[in-house]
């Protein structure tokens, strides 16, 4: 199963410092919706892991939740393109709890649910929490230059981020990346 495991917030959508908190405020990113439908289309399934702390903090509920996510599908859908599931962390920070991302309890469900191992699975995100969390879950970590990371376009990423990372522009451009990696003849074949 060809599996990519997206953050939401800045990586998908518009994320914002006072929270995104009801359908109206969920806005795409410029490409994004049309990325996922190419992975789609080129035979990739995409789940999303979000930290969803607005629920702990009292800010929205899950009927707003469910209404953002509800957008996201049918915008999704218009363009050709779907997110099979989505696996989010309801807590506060304060909650210590392991779902929500540096900890890779998200993650873990995500393999448990598809019954697979995430070594080497893409795990795409806009801040150094998402990669902290995919790496420890054995994820490819995949930073997007969008949301919080785009602070870091033109720089080096600071200290923190897995060694590994791979950095994108936008989803836009990590789907071109991977979608091109599948297209290069493999060193066997070129022998």
């Amino acid at each position: 199963m060809k599996l990519v495991i997206l953050d939401r917030d800045g990586t998908i959508n518009e994320d914002s410092a006072d929270f995104v908190k009801t359908a109206d405020e969920w806005l795409p990113l410029p490409g994004a919706l049309e990325a996922i439908a190419r992975l789609n289309h080129a035979g990739w399934h995409v789940v999303v892991a979000t930290n969803q702390s607005g629920l702990g903090r009292g800010l929205f509920d899950v009927a707003s939740l469910n209404a953002m996510h509800s957008k996201m599908h049918t915008m999704l859908a218009a363009v050709g393109g779907r997110v099979d599931a989505i696996f989010y962390c309801p807590h506060a920070p304060d909650e210590s709890c392991r779902c929500r991302k540096p900890e890779p309890g998200l993650f873990e469900q995500i393999g448990e649910r598809y019954g697979l191992d995430l070594a080497d699975i893409p795990a795409v995100g806009d801040s150094q929490r998402d990669l902290v969390a995919a790496v420890a879950a054995g994820c490819e970590p995949h930073l997007v230059l969008t949301g919080k990371a785009a602070a870091f376009r033109g720089r080096s990423l600071p200290e923190g981020f897995p060694a590994h990372t791979v950095v994108h522009d936008d989803l836009a451009a990590f789907v071109e990346h991977l979608i091109g990696q599948e297209t290069r003849p493999s060193q066997a074949a070129e022998l």
